[in-house]
């Protein structure tokens, strides 16, 4: 047995470290896009934007937790790529997508990817101090003030010339959504991100906004969830439960509104999330692991590698915040699921996409794919490095 801290740092420094670090494209700049089922490296497949931007926070983060150089090259490595290829210099903001030489590939621009850009630019900036990444996230976070918002809150999708575009990107389950959950949560982690490395009168009064929003209109009292896609005047699409993001929103919420410093705010989105966590314990903590989502009453029982990994830290929050041993408890038995069943145990292996609910990985699914990165799992480890809750695995 061992505290569940010193397990992430031996997972983070043993499996996720070594398999991201060997992504590098020492020869067009940034990370390789591709990485198939088989663990074949197509080194001309197409460089995602999000991609890299949550690469370049994962190895910053990771670098400003454990001190370790080659870290630190990383993150630089990650921040020159964006730097130099993603960010559209005429008409401002984050490409989609570029070619795996840097080219514009897919010129979209989404409120999602701006908002993870920023997330991945203050973390270099609290790693490295260095003045023009801070100015590169002020300037998206102008970007998606300016560009992505109206009245109501946060708009999705944009061509390349910040003309509004339909929300496929953004969309699933047979809907077309003006407004996402999704977008509205990693507009606030972004914007938090931003606050925690130089706090902004700005940048307060927008998160602000958000976990309003947040309250009043994503979140649903009497269903004890998040509602997941809308119209623009926030009326519901589907009849969808996102298991995976109500966890993660439990704790991330928690995490963005304690850095306001604001006791009765806290207090007040503090009891959501605690709400939303005992729903998805509930409802979605089964065999070990959690369930996918649940469309109009049907259970999706695939296992997904991110939601597990944002599980472990959803019950790790709650535990801190009820003493509740019930969480602890599920805490340590998604580790060992984890341990068991997503770790990819072959050599060079990292984490596989998911899972079915026998516990069978799925080969149709990449390794590495544009969503597919060491920001869920990586930032599991790291984050559990830096609770050490009293939790042994």
């Amino acid at each position: 047995m061992q505290r569940i801290s010193q397990a992430a740092k031996a997972m983070l420094e043993n499996t996720i470290l070594p398999f991201w670090l060997r992504l590098q494209d020492r020869e067009h700049g940034g990370f390789y896009g591709l990485v198939d089922f088989d663990l074949r490296v197509d080194k001309t497949a197409e460089k995602g934007c999000i991609l890299n931007s949550r690469i370049l926070w994962f190895f910053a983060s990771a670098a400003l937790a454990t001190g370790r150089a080659d870290a630190r090259a990383a993150a630089d490595h990650a921040y020159a790529f964006l730097k130099d290829h993603c960010l559209d210099r005429q008409n401002g903001g984050v490409y989609w997508s570029v070619t795996f030489d840097g080219r514009p590939l897919d010129t979209t621009k989404h409120t999602y990817n701006q908002a993870f850009a920023i997330y991945a630019l203050a973390a270099y900036y609290r790693l490295t101090g260095n003045a023009e990444a801070l100015a590169l996230a002020r300037e998206l976070f102008a970007v998606i003030e300016r560009r992505c918002t109206d009245a109501g809150g946060y708009c999705e999708a944009f061509t390349v010339d910040w003309q509004p575009a339909s929300n496929e990107k953004l969309s699933e389950n047979g809907v077309l959504a003006a407004r996402t959950m999704n977008t509205l949560l990693h507009v606030f982690e972004g914007y938090a991100g931003l606050y925690q490395a130089a706090p902004d009168a700005a940048v307060e009064t927008a998160l602000r906004r958000i976990l309003d929003i947040y309250a009043n209109k994503v979140y649903a009292p009497a269903l004890h969830r998040q509602l997941v896609f809308f119209d623009a005047d926030y009326r519901s699409l589907i009849d969808l439960y996102s298991y995976g993001h109500d966890i993660e929103s439990s704790w991330l919420i928690d995490w963005g509104a304690g850095l306001l410093g604001d006791a009765d705010l806290t207090r007040r989105i503090g009891a959501i999330n605690s709400d939303l966590a005992a729903a998805v314990y509930a409802h979605a903590y089964r065999g070990h692991s959690v369930l996918n989502e649940c469309e109009r009453g049907a259970d999706d029982t695939t296992r997904v590698w991110w939601v597990q990994a944002e599980a472990v830290l959803g019950f790790v929050n709650e535990y801190a915040k009820s003493g509740d041993a019930k969480y602890a408890a599920a805490a340590a038995d998604l580790w060992q699921y984890i341990n068991a069943n997503l770790v990819d145990k072959r050599p060079g292996g990292e984490w596989f996409w998911r899972l079915d609910a026998h516990g069978v990985p799925d080969a149709q699914k990449p390794i590495v794919e544009p969503w597919k990165c060491p920001y869920h799992n990586g930032r599991m480890c790291l984050e559990l490095m830096r609770r050490d809750p009293e939790i042994d695995v």
